[in-house]
């Protein structure tokens, strides 16, 4: 059961926490590539909202240094989202790779895709709008109405939530605490630049209320957070104990010709890294084991050649490769195509087939993906 929760007050004469927070967030902004500076906002300069919905999906459980690079890829490559609904969508997916949750680039290209079909290449101004968009939920919905078009919608992210948790001491464990917290940005987010102030929660989560050693001393809200006052603010936000990650089976097999070309072939458009290239595996799934043997190998008469295991942790499971490696002849393939190792960069490939290809041909690629 949750708590009731204590609420904070300003004085009569003083700053609102809205008011405090985007004080602290004018002189501490982070410069991001998609951002629009608080200066600029002021004068009333509005984001790109193209930008803001490519930088917020690139961002759903990535880091902000791990999406820089992919977003200015992607806009080099798709400055406009039309041109985006345009591109095929193997190169979409392939300049995706690397970058985790393959769903979202699939999702990304159908909503370009909508956008430009059905609103003639402009972005829905409301919550509403955006959420019936492909691949757009409450929380991206939220963020780009607040950061694009200063509607006053509540945004929650990780970084807000430990803001909120700690602000108001929140007991319960996540999930079921986020309906509280997110009637707690409701009532804090203003009418005057709601954008600024989601932002501002956002900064204010990542580099000052971070979940290990707080800088509590510079926040802007230390004199009402009722987790410094009374308790330890590491210890929000609480979450429920977690489940252990099953763990999940299968092999790979890595077939390499004299000239260099290795056998890939595409998954299936649904399901766990749906429309991505791989290298031929055994069927594993989230649910099921696959094989861990050459019984399944794509040339059954290649010397295939067991050259050890790789562990890939997926959100909902762990999954075990047996990586075999096989030289042989170029033959022809119903289900597939060879591909120059030098190339194999410009491929779809997901981290898990790269670390795959590195396990068997430990040069295939500059450096070995993380």
């Amino acid at each position: 059961m949750l708590q009731t929760l204590p609420k904070t007050t300003n004085s009569a004469d003083g700053p609102t926490h809205a008011e405090r927070l985007l004080a602290w967030y004018d002189r501490h902004h982070r410069e991001l590539p998609w951002r629009i500076s608080p200066t600029a906002a002021k004068a009333g300069i509005r984001p790109d909202p193209y930008r803001i919905w490519l930088s917020e999906v690139m961002l759903q459980q990535t880091t902000v240094q791990a999406v820089k690079p992919y977003f200015a890829k992607f806009l080099e490559r798709w400055p406009k989202v039309t041109d985006l609904a345009a591109a095929p969508s193997d190169d979409v997916m392939a300049a995706w790779a690397g970058l985790g949750y393959y769903a979202r680039a699939r999702n990304l290209k159908k909503c370009a895709e909508a956008v430009a079909a059905d609103h003639g290449g402009v972005f829905p101004d409301t919550e509403k709008g955006l959420r019936a968009l492909p691949g757009i939920g409450d929380y991206t919905s939220a963020a780009v109405a607040a950061i694009a078009f200063n509607r006053q919608s509540a945004v929650m992210d990780g970084n807000v939530e430990r803001v909120i948790s700690r602000l108001y001491a929140i007991d319960a464990p996540l999930p079921g605490s986020k309906p509280v917290m997110k009637a707690k940005v409701v009532e804090l987010t203003p009418s005057d630049r709601p954008g600024d102030f989601a932002q501002a929660m956002m900064d204010l989560g990542a580099t000052i209320c971070t979940p290990k050693r707080p800088a509590c001393a510079l926040c802007p809200f230390r004199d009402d957070c009722l987790a410094l006052a009374g308790d330890d603010p590491e210890r929000f936000p609480v979450k429920a104990a977690k489940k252990e990650k099953p763990v999940r089976q299968g092999a790979a097999f890595v077939a390499v010709t004299p000239d260099g070309e290795v056998l890939l072939r595409k998954r299936i458009e649904t399901g766990l890294l749906g429309g991505m290239t791989e290298v031929p595996t055994t069927a594993w799934t989230a649910r099921l084991d696959g094989g861990t043997t050459i019984d399944h190998a794509p040339i059954p008469s290649a010397d295939w050649q067991a050259c050890g295991t790789v562990i890939h942790v997926f959100t909902h499971f762990e999954l075990r490769l047996a990586i075999f490696r096989a030289r042989v002849t170029r033959v022809a393939v119903d289900n597939g195509w060879w591909e120059p190792v030098e190339s194999l960069e410009n491929q779809a490939l997901p981290t898990v087939m790269k670390k795959a290809i590195v396990q068997a041909i430990p040069l295939a690629f500059a450096k070995a993906p993380n």
